[in-house]
């Protein structure tokens, strides 16, 4: 059944019939390295994982049957690994995002909830917190012992609030892309809608082809609504500019911003970006 009509544009037609892996009896060493590869792909946010970085040791007793599926989810999450990739250099609400993302593949509800969370953080530690994840009835209702983990917040369910789906899109960002690879980069993509008890808006992955592909700048630079000309032949274009580095500044890594151009001076400024050391992000009718 198709999560939605718009699943093609939106990048998640690749989870309409996705059926749920699971580590059955009477499993085979191949099935368990297709469990071992998924954990890592849902777990660390599908970010690349070079060999020596692999938990070979945790991945031996999953294949001899001392680990259930669990308990491997569970090792990746407090591993140094994903400590490095998520942990260190992540603003903490950010950290709580990714764990709800990662293992309960959802988004987070309310404030509440992300409060929660920093508080057992702050006050049991942060492999507390992964245990609250993964000892949680919600995980045990359902992964259980055998399921890895998937993106469960694109579809309606029992006891998950329908604002859960609108948030997915703020935290996936396409089939292709990593958790560590978004022009957000380390902070929150939830905390104003949460703060404000709002929905949040559908927005397309990057590289969907359908428009607006980027999260909105921070600052609020990029211009909230678009508009239209009357007239056809001066059509208005919205150009999406990210990795701006200016002469005399230093080079800023992750930019979001917007601006309106009118069709005849599309060419010019799309130059003058190129030279500038700019990239266009998109380009779309306004």
């Amino acid at each position: 059944m198709a999560i939605t009509s718009a699943a093609s544009r939106l990048g998640v037609s690749v989870f309409n019939d996705l059926e749920p892996l699971e580590l059955r009896p009477n499993w085979t060493q191949d099935d368990a390295q297709a469990v071992i590869k998924a954990v890592y792909r849902q777990v660390l946010g599908n970010d690349y994982i070079m060999q020596s970085e692999r938990l070979t040791a945790t991945e031996s007793l999953l294949c001899n049957g001392s680990l259930t599926v669990r308990e491997f989810v569970r090792a990746v999450a407090k591993s140094e690994l994903y400590k490095t990739k998520f942990l260190y250099d992540n603003f903490q609400t950010r950290v709580i995002e990714l764990n709800l993302k990662h293992l309960l593949g959802r988004a987070a509800y309310d404030e509440s909830e992300v409060i929660y969370h920093l508080d057992l953080y702050q006050n049991k530690g942060y492999e507390a917190d992964i245990d609250d994840y993964i000892d949680s009835a919600e995980y045990e209702a359902n992964f259980g012992d055998n399921i890895v983990p998937f993106y469960r917040g694109f579809t309606t369910q029992t006891q998950q609030k329908t604002v859960g789906f609108t948030r997915m899109f703020q935290l996936y960002r396409g089939y292709a892309n990593s958790d560590r690879a978004q022009v957000g980069g380390q902070t929150s993509r939830l905390a104003k809608d949460l703060a404000q008890n709002g929905s949040s808006a559908v927005v397309a992955p990057s590289g969907c082809g359908a428009g607006w592909a980027y999260q909105a700048s921070s600052q609020g630079v990029a211009p909230n609504k678009a508009f239209r000309t009357a007239n056809q032949d001066n059509r208005i274009y919205r150009v999406e500019i990210s990795a701006m580095n200016l002469p005399r500044y230093p080079k800023v890594r992750r930019v979001s911003r917007a601006i309106l151009v009118p069709y005849d001076q599309l060419t010019p400024t799309l130059t003058k970006i190129n030279k500038m050391g700019g990239k266009v992000a998109s380009v779309t009718l306004a």
